[in-house]
């Protein structure tokens, strides 16, 4: 199973709690949106926040992936949330400190019931010890449960381990790896977690492009001025994508029609070298198309 082409290079958080964050929103140039009910609401504020953001979402114009991230359904607020998500029109609702795949099946369930399409996916944050334990469960489930992407919550990993992570998150890489190749496995898309401290435009530019080293599909923002840098460092390189052109170019020409290998400048590229170009490719084309579209 290929994970989606949709780019996602930028995630943006919104405070639905907040009026005026959710106005300057849909001018963005982030891929998405994550319409925040959760860590941004505190508790008087979650009903309101609720239907702030169901008013919104009903007038907004922003052309990219929408997200609402709920409230945990084990929660007083869950149950609703996803109630309001299910009419909101939304692309995807997002699932946070996600352990068991009831909790998968349970909301799965409720969208089903409530008569959402299957175009709207499920989104699960892995931001616990038992998160982590069980992830290839959770990832395994997806085809079952309209999970389509793993998200890393690693300052609740952070938190609920007594782990302090360094600069380069060292102590924290062998469970994002863990979240990483569930993900994989499973033809998910992957997203990394938020860098806190925007105005530290360095140490937020080193941790993209580790994690697109990683193989992460994109990086989950909390503050505007981080979209431009993510969208740069989750592009394709523009010489990766010249040398993906005459890969494709090469492999089109009928005298190579059956060759498994090529010798193509001085270099051997083999078939898979070729799907590799075409997703690129498809990548660069699916994010002409996102930024054509603002």
């Amino acid at each position: 199973m290929m994970t989606s082409l949709r780019p996602r290079r930028s995630l943006l958080f919104v405070p639905a709690a907040n009026a005026r964050a959710l106005e300057k929103s849909g001018g963005l140039a982030a891929d998405a949106l994550i319409y925040d009910l959760e860590d941004s609401a505190g508790p008087r504020e979650k009903q309101a926040a609720r239907d702030r953001l169901a008013a919104h979402l009903g007038a907004d114009g922003f052309a990219g992936e929408r997200i609402i991230r709920v409230n945990a359904l084990d929660t007083q607020w869950g149950a609703d949330d996803l109630r309001m998500a299910a009419k909101a029109g939304v692309d995807a609702v997002l699932l946070p400190k996600v352990e068991t795949v009831e909790t998968l099946r349970q909301a799965a369930k409720t969208l089903t019931e409530a008569g959402v399409p299957d175009s709207v996916k499920l989104w699960a944050m892995i931001e616990t010890p038992l998160g982590i334990l069980d992830v290839g469960d959770l990832a395994a489930a997806g085809s079952d449960t309209r999970v389509t992407a793993l998200m890393v919550g690693p300052y609740d990993i952070a938190l609920s381990t007594g782990i302090q992570p360094g600069p380069d998150r060292a102590e924290l890489m062998p469970w994002i790896m863990q979240i990483m190749v569930a993900a994989k496995a499973y033809g998910m898309a992957v997203l990394d977690g938020p860098y806190a401290n925007f105005r530290d435009e360095a140490g937020f530019a080193a941790e993209c492009a580790t994690g697109r080293r990683m193989g992460f599909d994109g990086k989950t923002l909390i503050h505007p001025s981080q979209i431009a840098a993510a969208n740069t460092a989750y592009s394709p390189d523009p010489a990766a994508v010249t040398w993906a052109e005459r890969i494709v170019e090469t492999f089109a020409a009928p005298e190579n029609a059956d060759k498994g290998v090529l010798q193509i400048e001085g270099r051997m590229v083999e078939r898979l070298h070729l799907k590799q170009a075409q997703i690129l490719l498809a990548m660069r084309d699916a994010i002409a198309e996102r930024e054509a579209a603002r």
